[in-house]
């Protein structure tokens, strides 16, 4: 398994990333579609998740194609986002056919990036607008790092980000992951230098400094990200919501099944994960261009799982400074080259 040439999930073929973000906000939108609708399910194993659409996705639920995923920050307010995609799509005439309407299906989760300093006192919740013009810069080639859903997220230790990574298979099925990371947990082991997920680390894709040689990490969290936001409930700002994606054909309930095998990359890169105040939320699609034999699920899950701890990893290595920041960017403590 190797890297796709961008080693983006749009290394899938025709899929689409777009990303909106408002700098003062200090939060965004990020949006997946794709040339075609395509099979989504969901997963969710966080304890906080804020959601739209995603009871759609369930196995038995009629709907099997989507025309877009939506990641925003603004938690509850972020959902909103999925409006602003779907005025796009209907105004493109994208959506399900019901007679004389069109009804754009966009599932979409969000991250509480509320209280990372921004300016959040707006008169018109502004995530719908956020929403169109993410859908409206969709390509195969966007920012990381401090962009989209990803500019206002915060990890345990530093800021977090907007990630994503890829891998073809040696069949040639592409599998890739987008995250948005704002987790309670942290991304980097104690001292910050080396990142949990440094043994799925391909190259040097988030500084190559391989695994903390220390033992008994588990065992430390401390969080910068509690003390800046006292008097707050720390414990219940935090979400990681991500999308991996396949070329490989696959049904709803298939679908579900990879997005299951990518919480492991959750698991991998933030430590602790999963936990009550997280959101913690997988999607998981098929473009179906590529006719797969069964067998080939265990390996496209495991490959998905890669991928999503690499995208987290990425996600706060590549975040960028800005005034008025909570917590410092990786690349401010470390040097990057």
């Amino acid at each position: 398994m190797t890297p796709g040439p961008k080693n983006l999930i749009t290394d899938v073929p025709g899929l689409k990333v777009g990303n909106a973000q408002d700098d003062a906000l200090k939060s965004g939108t990020t949006v997946l579609t794709a040339d075609h609708p395509f099979t989504a399910s969901v997963h969710v194993m966080g304890g906080a998740p804020g959601t739209r659409e995603t009871d759609l996705l369930a196995a038995d639920k009629s709907v099997d194609r989507v025309d877009a995923i939506a990641l925003s920050g603004g938690s509850a307010f972020g959902l909103d986002a999925c409006s602003g995609v779907s005025d796009a799509l209907r105004a493109e005439g994208r959506g399900f056919v019901a007679g004389s309407a069109i009804v754009p299906i966009v599932p979409g989760a969000i991250l509480f990036d509320l209280l990372n300093g921004g300016d959040k006192d707006w008169v018109e919740n502004p995530y719908r607008a956020l929403g169109k013009a993410a859908y409206l810069n969709a390509s195969p080639q966007f920012e990381l790092g401090t962009a989209g859903a990803g500019t206002g997220a915060l990890a345990a230790m530093h800021k977090g980000g907007l990630g994503s990574a890829s891998l073809v298979l040696e069949d040639g099925t592409t599998v890739g992951a987008l995250v948005a990371a704002n987790p309670l947990g942290s991304v980097s082991t104690p001292g910050d230098r080396h990142f949990w997920a440094a043994p799925f680390e391909i190259g040097s894709e988030f500084g190559g400094h391989g695994p903390d040689p220390a033992s008994g990490l588990g065992r430390i969290h401390t969080s910068r990200k509690a003390e800046a936001m006292k008097p707050a409930q720390p414990d219940r700002t935090n979400t990681t919501i991500a999308i991996v994606a396949t070329d490989a054909a696959l049904t709803k309930p298939q679908c579900q099944r990879i997005a299951v095998a990518a919480h492991d990359g959750i698991a991998r890169a933030i430590v602790p994960a999963h936990t009550p105040g997280d959101g913690d939320l997988v999607f998981g699609l098929s473009t179906a261009a590529r006719e797969v034999e069964v067998e080939a699920m265990a390996m496209i899950g495991h490959a998905a799982s890669i991928c999503l701890a690499r995208a987290i990893a990425r996600a706060v290595y590549l975040a960028s400074p800005s005034a008025g920041d909570l917590l410092p960017c990786w690349s401010a403590v470390h040097d990057l080259s």
